[in-house]
């Protein structure tokens, strides 16, 4: 039977591919941003609870009230090994809309992880194991379990636009995600990054500290004058 696309749950997404997702967990966050032109980063206000969390896997979005995880639950029953729940809880920071029991849960069906644009709770049980969490804050409030959602539909997250299936990203430094349709051409160019980084480290340890690039961005800037330098 052919899916009602109007209805609030799709149960039907093409995902980025596992092959993508494998490659991906190779590089930073901060690097898959960069090359896919400075966009795709969420809003430093989601972050790791714990700085040795790391995620990657295709986006099972959820669209939930504030306050109430109705839907959160719902896509924590449907979402398959390898998802990475995200939730768009509006920014709330009145009420944790998952904790240790939901995070257990996710973490024995095989769930990548979760990024939650709301609060958290059960921190500190959180912190100490290595099912990745990344959220807003802290709230010791527990949520509404009544009110409906959606899953699976395009969702706005910390200042980006999430859809189902894209590539999600997260590590110390926060969240990129990679629309599913150009991840592998972004991903394509994650290594010459990396390349050219440890190229520049290796410059600086030698103690070459000139940036070749800085002097002609600063005449195309204004601030110098053809043949100048600092």
């Amino acid at each position: 039977m052919k899916e009602d696309r109007v209805a609030p749950i799709r149960r039907d997404i093409e995902r980025v591919s596992v092959e993508l997702v494998e490659l991906a967990r190779k590089f930073p966050a901060a690097i898959l941003a960069d090359v896919a032109g400075r966009r795709g980063a969420l809003g430093a206000r989601i972050r790791a609870l714990a700085p040795h969390m790391k995620v990657a896997g295709p986006a099972f979005t959820v669209d939930v009230r504030p306050g109430d995880n109705l839907m959160f639950h719902a896509a924590l029953a449907m979402a398959k090994p390898g998802d990475v729940i995200v939730v768009d809880g509006k920014g709330d920071e009145t009420m944790a809309l998952c904790g240790e029991l939901m995070s257990a849960q996710a973490q024995k069906a095989g769930i990548a992880g979760f990024v939650v644009d709301a609060a958290v709770r059960d921190s500190d049980a959180l912190c100490k194991g290595d099912f990745p969490v990344f959220a807003i804050g802290t709230n010791p409030n527990g949520p509404t379990k009544s009110l409906g959602g959606r899953i699976n539909w395009p969702i706005s997250v910390a200042g980006v636009t999430v859809n189902p299936g894209d590539l999600v990203v997260g590590d110390a430094d926060g969240v990129v995600i990679l629309p599913r349709e150009n991840a592998a051409e972004i991903l394509s160019r994650a290594q010459a990054k990396v390349d050219a980084e440890s190229k520049r480290m290796a410059d600086i340890e030698q103690g070459k500290l000139d940036s070749p690039w800085l002097l002609d961005a600063l005449v195309k800037a204004g601030v110098l004058k053809e043949g100048e330098t600092l």
